[in-house]
């Protein structure tokens, strides 16, 4: 079966993995002594291997441009929050991974506890494209939601003052920590993500080919191992 889904899962004879950097769910770059990593990155290499195909990343600034090349299946497999909205146009092995979603506060921000996050003025950044973007408008009353193009104008836009916090997962929340001092992860969740390897939805019929490789990578310890490697934080199986 894998072999003569082979073609259909990677139609270019490549397998087109789409990436963005500086989550360790997705790819980190190679770093002194450390090799290029990431769980997405890690998967995708492992899933080409399966297919006895050439592993091509693919990388984005934002998990929605990566989100849009699929849908034009411009990609062949991404790692995504698996929501019923992208099991519209996705075909999605089971969860790999769980991680709640909260907030991190810059150092300019006062705020300190996550019931209080929404005040008037408060500016919240998220990932253009991401579950962020389209679940906190319904959450939030009064804060302000700001779509960002990559981590590292998120970045910079806490350390200059012009995001008061900043809404996602607790594995990127733990990088962003590190590169803005004084930034505070808040405590508490507004959500979960159950993420999971997807193709589209149009190859749907070679699934089973994907879960069979899903679920091996989870029982042989390649997802652990991966999110040891890759660092990740506030991620539980």
């Amino acid at each position: 079966m894998k072999h003569r889904a082979t073609h259909v899962l990677a139609p270019t004879g490549r397998l087109r993995v789409g990436l963005y950097p500086g989550s360790p769910a997705s790819f980190l770059d190679a770093k002194r002594e450390l090799p290029e990593r990431g769980l997405g990155f890690e998967l995708g290499r492992a899933f080409a291997a399966f297919l006895d195909v050439q592993f091509e990343p693919v990388l984005f600034q934002t998990n929605g441009e990566i989100l849009s090349a699929v849908r034009q299946e411009l990609l062949d497999l991404v790692l995504v929050n698996a929501t019923p909205v992208r099991a519209q146009y996705l075909a999605l092995a089971e969860p790999v991974l769980f991680t709640d979603q909260t907030y991190l506060v810059g150092p300019n921000c006062v705020v300190r506890d996550i019931g209080q996050i929404d005040g008037v003025g408060v500016r919240i950044g998220v990932s253009a494209g991401s579950t962020s973007e389209t679940t906190l408008p319904g959450l939030l009353t009064q804060a302000t939601v700001v779509a960002t193009q990559g981590l590292d104008q998120v970045v910079d836009l806490m350390r200059e003052g012009k995001l008061d916090a900043f809404a996602t997962n607790k594995t990127i929340l733990s990088e962003l920590a590190d590169r803005i001092p004084g930034a505070v992860i808040l405590e508490g969740a507004w959500g979960t993500e159950r993420i999971a390897l997807g193709i589209p939805k149009s190859r749907e019929a070679v699934l089973d080919v994907l879960r069979e490789f899903s679920q091996a990578a989870q029982a042989s310890g390649l997802v652990e191992q991966a999110i040891r490697r890759a660092g990740m934080r506030g991620a539980r199986l």
